[in-house]
């Protein structure tokens, strides 16, 4: 399943991630790619929001990991990009298979941890305020989601 959509702001990226914390539980992973200031941690933020954590989300670019555990569910935010050498072997599978949602940025310096059902975002920069979002999955409980995104286009 894939589909496209264009935000225009970035508290439209925020509201984005906002929307999609009904469509995740316990054990949804999802893997955040796009380039430096692109809106990672912005639609993270807004997961964030959407599963009624109070904490600001900030990048886990120095610590690798950030956990939020006080909210609707525990949500894990992994910045795996100081791990392109190939050390992944850090426990954070541990973290992935701890009952929250785990959300990794620069997933593919950790493919191994990455399952097969996971939410695939990646973030374009397409102009001063514009990004281009693009979801693919093979998991259906994002279907209603992407039904969502649809109307709002």
């Amino acid at each position: 399943m894939k589909h496209t959509f264009i935000s225009t702001s970035q508290s439209q990226t925020y509201e984005l991630g906002a929307l999609l914390a009904p469509f995740v539980s316990a054990g949804a992973v999802i893997a955040l790619s796009g380039d430096l200031g692109a809106g990672k941690t912005t639609f993270t933020g807004g997961l964030a929001h959407g599963l009624e954590i109070k904490e600001h989300v900030i990048s886990p670019t120095f610590n690798i990991m950030r956990e939020y555990r006080k909210g609707r569910i525990p949500l894990f935010h992994i910045d795996a990009y100081r791990l392109e050498d190939g050390n992944a072997d850090i426990g954070l599978e541990e973290f992935v298979d701890d009952g929250g949602v785990s959300v990794i940025e620069w997933p593919q310096y950790v493919k191994q941890l990455i399952p097969q059902h996971a939410l695939h975002i990646t973030i374009s920069d397409i102009g001063p305020s514009s990004r281009l979002l693009e979801f693919e999955t093979s998991d259906n409980r994002y279907f209603d989601y992407f039904k969502l995104l649809e109307r709002m286009a």
